[in-house]
């Protein structure tokens, strides 16, 4: 039977269109509450919607920069673990070349003279083998680290590679087998300025990693306002939600009893004509 050949009074006819609205709106906040946000498409709140994607689209952004800021991080974090490690061994040439002074022997310097260039090389091979992440910017001023700051990559970082090589520090071999005693003092001069070589460079990359530190925890601050900001569009309140749940289903209830009301009636009236 097509829709046409049914006949509805006025009063069935809207509270059919009652219930039928009461069902949307009970089926809408239903979803409210079941995922916890009022507006789930762009259809329910076409501003708010695009306007919480757009901010949760940035802080996905930004969640990719911080992991690579944590990458970074630990970059200069072991960069500057293997400066110490290479001012430990420095440190021992030091006590080398001390014992050298404290003897006249001729044969007992060369020994330590030996040790000293023996050391020297471990410098070297620490030095070569301080790569992180394929990045090694302890052997030569040619290497460099561009962190970046922003998801557009248009604030930067750049840190520029030391050379903390026993060349690069000027750390020569033992002169003469350390058989003079200007030889071991040649060797001590030359440490002391390696030693402050070090540490120079072991406060540069500790004021990078800061500024590094400092940019990571901004971002996560970004990050969670952005979450915020897009909660605070789309998020439900879940007690006026649920209030409405309960007025929406006393309403159908309503709305069903007063259609059987009316179809009572409407029986009633054709019950007079036999």
């Amino acid at each position: 039977m097509s829709i046409s050949n049914i006949t509805l009074d006025a009063s069935t006819r809207q509270n059919l269109l009652s219930l039928q609205q009461t069902a949307t709106e009970l089926s809408t906040t239903q979803e409210a509450l079941s995922t916890g946000k009022s507006v789930n498409s762009a259809a329910d709140n076409a501003t708010s919607y695009f306007a919480s994607q757009g901010f949760l689209n940035r802080a996905s952004e930004l969640s990719n920069l911080k992991n690579s800021l944590a990458t970074s991080l630990q970059t200069v974090t072991s960069i500057n673990q293997s400066i110490s490690s290479a001012t430990t061994l420095v440190d021992q040439l030091q006590g080398l070349v001390t014992s050298a002074l404290q003897t006249t022997d001729t044969t007992t310097r060369a020994g330590f003279a030996s040790q000293f260039n023996s050391l020297r090389t471990q410098l070297d091979l620490l030095v070569n083998d301080a790569t992180f992440n394929g990045t090694n910017l302890l052997n030569g001023t040619s290497s460099t680290l561009v962190v970046f700051f922003n998801e557009t990559n248009t604030t930067a970082l750049t840190i520029t590679g030391v050379n903390v090589t026993s060349a690069g520090l000027g750390v020569v071999t033992a002169t003469n087998a350390f058989a003079n005693v200007t030889d071991i003092n040649t060797s001590a001069s030359l440490l002391l300025t390696a030693l402050a070589t070090l540490q120079t460079d072991a406060s540069t990359f500790g004021t990078n990693a800061t500024l590094i530190q400092t940019r990571q925890d901004f971002t996560t601050n970004l990050i969670n306002s952005l979450q915020t900001a897009s909660d605070n569009l789309v998020l439900a309140d879940t007690n006026t939600e649920g209030a409405d749940l309960q007025s929406l289903q006393a309403q159908d209830q309503l709305g069903i009893v007063s259609l059987s009301i009316s179809g009572t009636l409407a029986q009633a009236i054709l019950r007079l004509f036999p």
